[in-house]
């Protein structure tokens, strides 16, 4: 329990930890941030991939992958639909801070809870080495998110310590849904498996809907591809890391 605990803290507050440049600079280049992104992108595809999914199966079988694979395809589809995630971040020249911004800050509240969700199932699971790996994945996944919704809050003349204070507070509802799926998947009986497909999906749905799109729209695509590649390969080496060491 004490693992997970510091695991989801520390993944949760990777957000925080990416909002920390705006105490020091308003602007982040549309190159760095595509890379940063795409390198995320890879990171949680490698995840996915070679960690959730084939867990999962051992867990609980193909049938419960599968079903978990698309409800938490389906649940992040749900969100993004009906409530708009940073698609603003795009639009510096947005200088209010009216219902907009304070809608976009609940839909990260919103949007947090799947991710802490996936790090809890995740370290629920007896392979004591997927939890550190999904953590990092979504720890990764955390800092370029927080660092875009800093500047966002800035542009919407939000000063720097209280935009700091708001990132803090969305990474928290990360934690606090982390802790909560860690007691469901621990208590329910083929629970653990089926969260794993969940995470994987709700991972992957952010990777092709969100991030790659999003590292491949400014005229950066090739280093962004290299970058996307370079995640999915340290993320590779972290799961052997982990693995060898579990």
């Amino acid at each position: 329990m004490e693992t997970a605990l510091m695991g989801s803290f520390l993944s949760a507050m990777a957000t925080v930890l990416g909002a920390i440049p705006i105490l020091f600079v308003k602007q982040l280049s549309e190159k760095w941030k595509d890379v940063l992104v795409a390198f995320t992108a890879g990171i949680m595809v490698s995840a996915s991939t070679f960690g959730l999914m084939p867990q999962a199966i051992m867990e609980s079988g193909i049938i419960m992958l599968t079903l978990g694979l698309i409800t938490g395809v389906l649940l992040l589809d749900l969100i993004e639909k009906n409530i708009p995630h940073i698609d603003v971040e795009n639009k510096p020249g947005y200088t209010n801070m009216d219902s907009k911004a304070l809608l976009v800050i609940i839909a990260l509240f919103i949007h947090n809870i799947p991710e802490g969700l996936s790090t809890g199932f995740s370290y629920a699971s007896e392979q004591t080495s997927l939890g550190p790996m999904v953590a990092i994945a979504i720890g990764a996944q955390n800092m370029p998110e927080g660092l875009i919704l800093a500047v966002f809050l800035m542009n919407s003349r939000i000063s720097r310590l209280k935009s700091l204070a708001i990132v803090t507070l969305t990474g928290l509802m990360e934690m606090i849904s982390a802790i909560i799926g860690y007691f469901t998947a621990s208590s329910i009986e083929n629970m653990v498996g089926y969260g794993l497909a969940f995470a994987a999906g709700a991972m992957l749905f952010i990777v092709y809907k969100e991030l790659i799109p999003e590292s491949h729209g400014h005229g950066y695509e090739r280093p962004s591809t290299y970058s996307f590649i370079f995640g999915l390969l340290v993320m590779v080496y972290i799961t052997q890391f982990f693995g060898s060491g579990g």
